[in-house]
């Protein structure tokens, strides 16, 4: 687990668990906008150099958002990551109106796609169960603990002890003692 993740889930013990606007929250927000943002620049850096023709539309629109959330810039600096993969994009889509086919297949990797929408599906799941845990901590469910554990683990291979996954099934754990 990466330190922010420890600090943030050694705040939470402190302050009884994660409240709206608390400092926990607010961390643990924090560190999942981090890892979504380096999962994004990994995947689209690689992209951006190893198969810049690849780069589309929709990847310069994730990174940008990733990269925009990370540091609070609505519009990230030249020469960062997200401006690269939008001047590529843009140029690959002013290509592939003259060859739409070739594009089309370069972009449709079907492992890629897959690895993206199981990456897409854990953050999805993570930042309504986050918001939920912000705002309502003991509404939160097993189930809702369970699926951001096995949504981590398809993204990931693997579960971050102490991640947002494990510490949703904890604090579903303790509603469940509670009620």
């Amino acid at each position: 687990m990466s330190s922010a993740g420890q600090v943030s889930s050694e705040t939470a013990k402190q302050e009884g668990g994660p409240q709206k606007g608390s400092a926990s929250a607010q961390m643990q927000s924090e560190v999942v906008r981090q890892r979504n943002f380096e999962q994004a620049a990994a995947e689209i850096g690689s992209k951006v150099q190893n198969a810049p023709e690849t780069v589309t539309s929709e990847d310069a629109a994730h990174i940008h958002s990733r990269e925009a959330k990370v540091t609070g810039v609505a519009n990230p600096p030249k020469g960062s990551l997200s401006s690269q993969a939008e001047s590529l994009a843009a140029a690959n889509e002013g290509r592939s109106n003259n060859s739409a086919v070739n594009a089309t297949a370069a972009s449709s990797n079907p492992t890629e796609q897959a690895q993206q929408d199981r990456m897409q599906n854990f953050e999805q799941a993570s930042e309504q169960v986050a918001s939920k845990m912000a705002n309502n901590p003991e509404q939160v469910t097993k189930e809702e603990g369970d699926l951001l554990h096995s949504r981590e683990q398809r993204a990931f291979g693997t579960t971050s002890k102490g991640g947002i996954a494990s510490q949703a099934q904890s604090l579903a754990a303790e509603n469940e003692k509670a009620a």
